[in-house]
């Protein structure tokens, strides 16, 4: 939960590319983050796959003036909008990134080749397949506001929780969580790509903020400290929590094209 979602680099980096604020290399770049590559597969007018670059400014021309962020579990199809095949993949891959303006949505598949368990040297392919999707509203996703009011009300939950369930959500896995929080936000890495609202960032923030604690909290359950009915039912008094996380995540990565829709 606490990791940044490839559609979320994938959407944010877009829209900068969209609005003019991001040259196409340096949104490209920022995409591919620590993978080796990305390359578009199913893009219309192309018989096989292409680098990312190219894409994203096929789709451009495709029509595509914005993108969103889509994040769905079983019984929760987050940001979706059909049609079934393309809801399917995305379920199958937990992200994707639909197109506002052009009816193009894109679903990675995250392909590893190289080392062993714990190896550092290996190289990480995403294809993104390119898939029709239905025009329509995506799937509960929230305003900024609405986002902000429910993840104030999840962490008073949380916390209400976790002392309940007497969790501290500490211990050795919680403190590497928050080393990796740390680590990601000192070198510096943006949480939103430029042009985005200062109210998206502070959301997308708190949302992985919530987001670390509940994984934090699972993970200091494991171990055999507790039984399997504590875990069980810790897990069950966190789903609510993690799915407010979820929905704020996407609105926040939704709110460009939420405001250019606004201004229409």
């Amino acid at each position: 939960m606490i990791s940044e979602p490839r559609s979320g680099r994938l959407a944010a980096w877009g829209n900068a590319l969209l609005a003019g604020v991001a040259s196409p290399d340096d949104a490209a770049s920022a995409i591919v983050g620590d993978d080796s590559v990305h390359r578009v597969e199913g893009l219309p007018g192309e018989a096989g796959p292409v680098g990312l670059t190219l894409a994203l400014g096929r789709l451009r021309r495709l029509g595509v003036t914005g993108w969103r962020v889509a994040l769905p579990v079983p019984g929760h199809p987050l940001g979706l909008s059909g049609p079934a095949e393309f809801n399917a993949r995305a379920l199958e891959a937990a992200e994707a990134v639909v197109g506002h303006g052009a009816a193009y949505g894109l679903v990675p598949e995250v392909r590893e080749a190289g080392g062993g368990p714990g190896a550092e040297d290996v190289h990480v392919e995403v294809v993104w397949h390119c898939l029709p999707v239905r025009e329509a509203p995506p799937a509960d996703v929230p305003s900024l506001g609405e986002a902000e009011r429910e993840l104030a009300e999840a962490l008073r939950e949380a916390t209400l929780v976790l002392s309940r369930l007497d969790v501290a959500a500490s211990g050795p896995v919680a403190e590497a969580a928050v080393d990796a929080y740390r680590a990601r936000a000192e070198r510096g890495r943006e949480a939103l790509a430029p042009g985005y609202p200062p109210r998206a960032v502070r959301v997308l923030e708190l949302a992985q903020r919530v987001g670390l604690l509940v994984s934090a909290a699972r993970e200091s359950g494991h171990g055999g400290a507790v039984s399997a009915s504590e875990i069980a039912a810790r897990g069950e008094a966190l789903r609510p929590v993690e799915r407010v996380a979820r929905r704020a995540q996407v609105a926040a990565y939704n709110a460009y094209v939420e405001e250019r829709e606004r201004e229409a």
